[in-house]
C-alpha cells in the first residue's frame, strides 16, 4: 500500500507554521525581555512608575530605554522616547516591533505623545507588545494605538 503523500504534506506544512510561530514568539519574547532589562534602569524617583520599551528594526537591531524622571517633573521622559534616542543614534531604519512593560501595571500602553513619536517611524502595522511580568499579554498594532496620528509627508 502507498503512502498517503497528502498527509506528510500536510504534516510538514503543520510543522513549518508551528515553526513560524515559535520563532515569531521567541522574538516577541527576547524584545519583552529587552524592554524588562531597560525598566530595571529606569530613574523614577517621584511616580515611583519604572517603565521599558525595545524597539526592533527590520534588520533585527533592538533598542531599548527606560523612563527618566527629573526633578522638575514635566521635563523627565517616557522610556519609548529614551529608546527612540538610542535607536536614531544607531542609525535608525524601519521599526518593526516595540515592547511596552512597567512594573506597576500590567499592559501599560505607549502615552500618546510617545505614540505620536514612534509612529514617526513605524507602519500602522508595527507590531506593539503590552507586557506584564511575565511576558507579551496583548499584542496590538501602531495603527490600531493611533489611527488618526499626524503624518510626517504632509508636511514635506
Amino acid at each position: 500500500m502507498a503512502p498517503n503523500r497528502g498527509s506528510a504534506s500536510a504534516k510538514s506544512g503543520s510543522r513549518f507554521w508551528d515553526k513560524i510561530m515559535r520563532e515569531k514568539n521567541q522574538m516577541a519574547h527576547d524584545l519583552f525581555e529587552a524592554a524588562k532589562a531597560a525598566m530595571a534602569k529606569a530613574y523614577a524617583p517621584y511616580s515611583k512608575f519604572p517603565v521599558g520599551a525595545a524597539l526592533r528594526t527590520e534588520d533585527g537591531r533592538v533598542f531599548a530605554g527606560a523612563n527618566i524622571e527629573v526633578a522638575s517633573y514635566p521635563e523627565g521622559w517616557c522610556a519609548e522616547t529614551t529608546a527612540l534616542g538610542h535607536y536614531i543614534m544607531g542609525g535608525g531604519g524601519r521599526i518593526t516591533e516595540i515592547a511596552v512593560i512597567a512594573e506597576r501595571m500590567a499592559k501599560c500602553s505607549p502615552c500618546g505623545g510617545c505614540r505620536q513619536r514612534l509612529a514617526e517611524f513605524c507602519r500602522p502595522e508595527t507590531k506593539v507588545y503590552l507586557c506584564d511580568n511575565g511576558g507579551v499579554v496583548e499584542t496590538v498594532t501602531m495603527g490600531e494605538m493611533l489611527p488618526y496620528g499626524f503624518q510626517g509627508d504632509i508636511l514635506k
